[in-house]
């Protein structure tokens, strides 16, 4: 029996692989993907990091490059692949959970190339876990070319004609502005645009959000309660640009949709020839067989990683505890605490 069966082998993974390999436990590290890094290999081509290299790097390795230069997704997967292998981390590719029992004080983990067992299990099966359609994409007619943003690559892959966006992240936006190079471009979205440029006085913004002790500010202090509570920037200005020069339009919420017409929150219309949902991702652990282990919600109950079921952890979660939480900068402040935590339990 191990004692530690780590479930995702992305940055919250591996990280926390590092410790329980520097801790001498008798673990594994399980993921269904092909090769490590290619949950990063599979997003669209064109995607580059807002965090620069200096910020870009898990313990104990530093990503190599300027450190100033923003990587691509290429770049981050290749290095948590070589990040694993300089640690000699005992990973199991293409081994896909299907479900995890507790029997007693023992945990039962079935995938597809066998069953694992035990004391302790570690959930870092990522923050982007299934792509959110809304229902209303049902009404609309088959002519319609319909793609969520985690399935989008490049602009080759989408029909001529005009184009509509709907959700206003920072993985929309970024779409929205290479496609609107060559392409008629609407992006829908909930709330204003709040943009935040990408460096300040020469340093990254992820620099001055350190300084001054919001990067890293965890949930139970004033100052992380607050920059919780604040919407999501978009990072850059060459959206703000393009929106100024008339390239992408601006439409507040779909209302309803209708064949190929879209209504808008302020009852204006539009055709579309295709639609990029960039609405988000829903939690996923239906796969966690255990009573007490989600809220309505489908989330987990959690309080900075550690479940109510005994020997049950999460890592990775988007503001687990501070907002670096989900990112490759932050991750490893979590693993650093589940693992003190998992020194007294094992």
């Amino acid at each position: 029996m191990l004692d530690i069966i780590v479930i995702g082998a992305g940055q919250a993974g591996l990280s926390m692989g590092y410790y329980l390999q520097q801790g001498g436990y008798n673990f594994v590290i399980l993921d269904g993907e092909k090769r490590i890094g290619d949950t990063w290999r599979n997003r669209y081509d064109s995607l580059i990091l807002f965090t620069p290299k200096s910020y870009s790097s898990l313990l104990g390795m530093r990503l190599e490059g300027n450190k100033n230069a923003l990587p691509t997704k290429d770049e981050i997967a290749d290095y948590l692949e070589a990040y694993a292998n300089r640690f000699l981390l005992p990973v199991k590719m293409e081994t896909t959970v299907h479900k995890i029992q507790k029997i007693k004080n023992t945990f039962e983990v079935s995938t597809d190339k066998g069953i694992f067992h035990s004391k302790q299990v570690i959930i870092a099966s990522g923050a982007f876990q299934k792509p959110f359609i809304p229902s209303i994409s049902q009404s609309l007619s088959k002519e319609v070319f319909q793609i969520h943003s985690s399935q989008y690559k490049s602009p080759e892959m989408i029909p001529d004609g005009p184009i509509l966006v709907i959700g206003g992240g920072n993985s929309g936006t970024q779409i929205a502005t290479e496609l609107a190079e060559n392409l008629e471009v609407t992006i829908a979205i909930s709330h204003p645009f709040k943009f935040l440029p990408l460096n300040i006085m020469g340093k990254s913004i992820f620099h001055w959000l350190e300084k001054v002790g919001l990067l890293y500010a965890g949930t139970d202090t004033r100052r992380g309660k607050w920059f919780q509570n604040q919407s999501d920037p978009i990072f850059g200005h060459e959206l703000k640009h393009l929106i100024r020069k008339g390239k992408i339009k601006i439409k507040p919420r779909v209302l309803t949709t209708q064949g190929r017409e879209i209504t808008f929150n302020d009852h204006s219309k539009i055709n579309a020839q295709t639609i990029i949902w960039s609405t988000g991702f829903v939690p996923d652990y239906n796969w966690i067989d255990i009573e007490g282990v989600l809220d309505e919600k489908g989330f987990p109950f959690h309080k900075r990683g550690l479940s109510p079921i005994q020997g049950l952890y999460y890592i990775g979660l988007p503001w687990q505890h501070q907002r670096g939480s989900a990112l490759i900068c932050g991750v490893g402040k979590d693993a650093e605490f589940l693992y003190s935590v998992l020194k007294k339990m094992i």
